[in-house]
């Protein structure tokens, strides 16, 4: 074990600084990165999709999404309008520092606002790699049930946005959504959280206002 930390830090030290060089490269283009964080099914994609066609016009957008095989999910980010990269993991959990930086080198840069990563399926791997995204949004959905935060808190502390997709399902699915709130406001006080649906539509106009408002705050600071 003694051995095992050290090796551990330095992986992740030297993921911090590909990191580091990943955001200035998308702050020198004037782009804000959001790092979107789930379990499979939560509606990462679905999310995506409605982003993309809802700012089309307002925004040029693009996705890099990571998975463990297929470019499935790059094909839908592609059909509904965004450029996307699809990086292939090959059994990895989770995408790094070093996997989005190849990414942003197939992506025309100064044709982008607003760059999301679709990170790979998982409550635990993507929490302890930094991308050089901006801000890490993780989607949650009713069908997982209610106890998440309490079982996988590192992911639930380390993000700036919540996204609670799937509440159309809430009058059918035993979710209790005081508990699920109250784990989430002992792990990340005052986190903002937008519940919505992805098939309804509803609570969607809420998010993307603060998708718009987070791209005009970093615009001003990168200018």
């Amino acid at each position: 074990m003694k051995e095992r930390i050290p090796i551990v830090e330095k992986i992740l030290s030297a993921n911090d600084h590909i990191a580091a060089q990943n955001q200035s490269t998308l702050d020198s283009a004037g782009i804000l990165g959001l790092n979107f964080m789930a379990s499979p099914g939560a509606g990462k994609t679905s999310l995506i999709e409605h982003t993309i066609k809802k700012l089309k016009g307002r925004l040029k957008l693009a996705v890099v999404d990571g998975d463990v095989a297929t470019s499935i999910d790059a094909d839908r980010a592609a059909a509904a309008g965004a450029q996307s990269v699809q990086i292939n993991t090959g059994g990895e959990c989770h995408l790094d520092a070093i996997m989005l930086q190849g990414a942003l080198s197939e992506l025309t840069l100064e044709k982008i606002d607003l760059l999301i990563v679709e990170n790979v399926g998982n409550l635990i791997c993507p929490a302890s790699f930094q991308l050089g995204t901006h801000k890490s949004v993780l989607i949650a959905s009713v069908p997982e049930g209610d106890d998440k935060p309490y079982k996988y808190p590192g992911m639930y502390r380390g993000v700036e946005a919540l996204v609670i997709n799937k509440i159309d399902l809430l009058p059918y699915v035993e979710f209790d959504m005081e508990y699920f709130r109250q784990g989430v406001e002992i792990l990340n006080p005052g986190l903002v959280t937008f519940p919505l649906s992805c098939r309804t539509g509803e609570g969607l106009d809420v998010y993307l206002t603060w998708v718009e408002a987070e791209m005009e705050a970093h615009r001003r600071v990168v200018q």
